[in-house]
């Protein structure tokens, strides 16, 4: 008996995650049935497609050599779908990786005039700290914080953006406002990123004001550092498009501004998707029309 369409979307699903419960988890699927319609392709083949290490499942070298057969598969089956229903404008399921801060603080202030044009595509927004990653088809469209230097991907920038300390007002008036990055290692307390849990070398920014510079009350997430800010915890740098929203917080020491860049990247494989450039083009139109919330003056 042949194997179905259905049983390699579970082999490539699990591919993909890497571990079958993640696989379940992402795909909805329960994991018994998921192990059990691996097996049942794996026998209708004649061929094991994984091993089992502690780490999860591993590819096969038969396994891998059909993750590139069935990945052209999907791209065809996609490409059908999606001529089936031009006439209806794009449509399917996008998924979308994105930082935390830009993922929550921008986009999805924006992102209702796209899901507005475009009803028939399920938008997946994952703004996490770190990010999901095209080459290995683990999201449509990722922006990242530097340009991938490898794989199937096509890359460009999307916007530069700056970044600046803040501090509430509460905690200035408690402690004084520096009036230079050097002050700022001597009285005050400073929130940033846990060193060993950063996911971009971009995300390193104290030294970059001042050389020996360290946080003392430290997140992997963004959003925990914001509340810690205004809070009153401490100084820390965020995003303009953070600070500059936020009433809570203020900038300190405005003359010194952080630059970083946003890329956008897309698998080539699937780059020329309706629902692939169709978000692009939003995206790239809502940076240009915000752009001052990436940018401020001054």
């Amino acid at each position: 008996m042949q194997p179905e369409w259905s049983d390699f979307q579970v082999f490539l699903a699990i591919a993909r995650a890497g571990q079958l419960a993640r696989a379940a988890a992402a795909t909805g699927v329960d994991a018994t049935t998921m192990g059990r319609r691996l097996r049942r392709l794996e026998a209708r083949l004649g061929q094991t497609l994984f091993e089992q290490t502690r780490q999860g499942q591993v590819l096969t070298e038969a396994g891998e050599a059909m993750l590139a057969e069935v990945e052209a598969m999907e791209v065809a089956a996609g490409r059908i779908a999606e001529g089936a229903a031009t006439a209806g404008g794009p449509s399917g399921v996008l998924r979308v990786s994105l930082s935390e801060g830009f993922g929550t603080w921008f986009v999805a202030r924006h992102v209702h005039e796209f899901v507005a044009a475009h009803p028939r595509i399920t938008l997946d927004l994952v703004a996490s700290s770190g990010f999901l990653s095209p080459s290995k088809r683990e999201a449509d469209l990722a922006v990242v914080l530097s340009r991938p230097r490898a794989g199937p991907v096509i890359a460009g920038k999307l916007s530069d953006y700056a970044l600046r300390l803040y501090a509430s007002p509460d905690y200035l008036l408690r402690h004084g406002t520096p009036t230079c990055a050097a002050d700022l290692g001597v009285g005050h307390r400073l929130v940033g990123y846990i060193p060993d849990l950063l996911y971009a070398p971009e995300l390193r920014y104290l030294a970059e004001l001042e050389p020996g510079l360290h946080a003392d009350i430290r997140s992997s997430s963004i959003i925990a550092q914001h509340r810690l800010i205004a809070s009153g915890a401490g100084i820390g740098v965020l995003p303009c498009f953070i600070g500059e929203a936020e009433p809570g917080v203020v900038p300190v020491l405005r003359d010194q501004r952080i630059m970083r860049s946003f890329w956008l990247v897309t698998h080539k494989d699937t780059h020329q998707l309706a629902r692939v450039r169709a978000f692009k083009q939003w995206l790239d139109e809502a940076v240009h029309r915000h752009r001052t919330a990436l940018l401020p003056p001054g």
